[in-house]
Formats: C-alpha cells, sequence, structure tokens
C-alpha cells in the first residue's frame, strides 16, 4: 500500500504490520546441536545406569520405559525422526522378519549347546537357584523386553547410533554406541565371576579375577554392540538387534533354569 508525501511529492510506502508468527520461541525451543545432544544423552545413562542397577520390581519397569521417552526426545530435540533412530515405519516390516529369524538361530543354538556336555556348563548360573516358573515368566516376557531389550536398543542403537551417525557416519556411530554399550555393562558384571561356575575356575572369587571377570564382560558387550549396530545398519530397523538382543538373554534365563 502506498500514498502521496505532502512535503515533497514523492510516494511513500506504508507498509501494514504483519501478523505475529506466535510468541518468540524460547534458548529451550530453539534444535539442540548433535554433540550436545550426545553428551545429554550420555548424562542421562549414566544416571540411569545407576537407577537402574539399584531399583528392582515394577519401579525398575518404569524408569526403563521413561528413560527410552527422554532419550528419544532428546532425538526429537536434536532434529531426528524416527528414521534416525531405526522406527520408521516403512522398515518395521523388514526389522520383524530379521527379527524372527534371528530368535530362531539362537534358540537353535542355544539348544545344541545345553545339549552337548562340552557346552552345558556355560548356561548354568547360580542367579537361577530358587527361581520359580512365574518368575522365570515374568522375567523372559516382561523384564527382559521391557527392563533390559527396550531401553538399551533405544539408548545404543536408537539415540546414539542415529545422532553419530548422522553427524560422522556409520563407522563413528558403531564405534560410539558399542564403546559406551560395554560401559554400560560394569555394574551388572561385579558379582558375574562367582555366580557363573565356569567362569569362576577361569577367574577365580579374588578382587583381581572379579576386575578381570568384569573387563571380559565389557569387551566382550562392546563386541555385541558392533554387531548390534551392524544388524540395525543392515535391516535399516531397530526391530532386528531388538529381537537378538530379546533371544539371547531370554533364552539364556531358559536354559539356565532347566539345567539347575
Amino acid at each position: 500500500m502506498s500514498r502521496r508525501d505532502p512535503d515533497d511529492g514523492r510516494r511513500a510506502v506504508v507498509r501494514r504490520p504483519r501478523p505475529a508468527d506466535g510468541p518468540p520461541r524460547g534458548r529451550w525451543r530453539r534444535p539442540l546441536g548433535t554433540w550436545p545432544a550426545v553428551v545429554l544423552t550420555v548424562a542421562v545413562l549414566v544416571a540411569a545406569n545407576l537407577l537402574l542397577h539399584t531399583w528392582t520390581g515394577a519401579l525398575r519397569l518404569v524408569a526403563a520405559v521413561v528413560v527410552a521417552v527422554v532419550l528419544l526426545g532428546v532425538l526429537r530435540w536434536a532434529g531426528g525422526s524416527w528414521a534416525d533412530a531405526g522406527l520408521a515405519p516403512g522398515t518395521l516390516a523388514r526389522g520383524a522378519r530379521w527379527a524372527a529369524a534371528l530368535t530362531g538361530l539362537v534358540a537353535a543354538v542355544y539348544l545344541v549347546g545345553a545339549l552337548l556336555p562340552a557346552t552345558r556348563s556355560l548356561f548354568e548360573d547360580r542367579r537361577y537357584d530358587g527361581m520359580t516358573g512365574g518368575e522365570l515368566a515374568v522375567r523372559v516376557l516382561v523384564v527382559v523386553p521391557v527392563g533390559t531389550v527396550l531401553v538399551e536398543e533405544i539408548a545404543f542403537r536408537g539415540v546414539l547410533y542415529g545422532l553419530v551417525r548422522r553427524a560422522r557416519g556409520t563407522v563413528w556411530a558403531t564405534t560410539v554406541s558399542s564403546l559406551l554399550f560395554g560401559l554400560w555393562h560394569v555394574l551388572p558384571s561385579l558379582h558375574l565371576a562367582t555366580a557363573k561356575p565356569a567362569l569362576t575356575g577361569v577367574f577365580g572369587e579374588s578382587g583381581l579375577g572379579s576386575a578381570v571377570a568384569v573387563a571380559a564382560a565389557v569387551l566382550f558387550t562392546a563386541a555385541a554392540g558392533v554387531l548390534f549396530c551392524e544388524l540395525r545398519r543392515r535391516s535399516d530397523s531397530l526391530l532386528a538387534p531388538m529381537g537378538l538382543h530379546w533371544a539371547v538373554n531370554a533364552f539364556g534365563y531358559v536354559v539356565g533354569f532347566l539345567l539347575r
């Protein structure tokens, strides 16, 4: 819109005020940078590791779900998508097929291992003493999928992998995710050498033996993290490593329970 300026005869432009798009965006609503998001994710995981290692029962399950939701929120705050988390709707069917195949493979391997005398002792675990069938079912169908697989896969193969992969590529994403996944298992491995008779014979019951057992567990789980990341990459879905992760833990409980 314009009008004539009475002082000099020139046509002056009068601009209408533009409607406001909404209230100004606060700092907390701005996208979070990738590396600050990684640091925030690690901080959440440190706190979660302490809490989940201490809490038990329903409280632990609720905490695991809350942590998973918070981590997905961090990814979203950093501008991530469901695809970055490995949960894009278009890849879920393929991921489910991978998960089903891997579950069957683990079941077959565990069955053979439990039947062979040379490997049967690897499944023995003193932590199963006194466990009932109902407790086993709860652990396999609720505790493992929610309290372990959900939170760990979303954290390490979902949010961390997605954030670092977007910034530095697959190799960096796999390395960072897998190293942190190994460190995540320090607390759960503190009494591993004394809980499993097969490991007690190797590492002994001394403090040094326990430390070596923890270091071995960290390295082993870090290597497993590399495998999980590769499954995530090949299937383009978080369901593939979720399926393998659940099968390894759940069938381990089942075989250990049956071999008491």
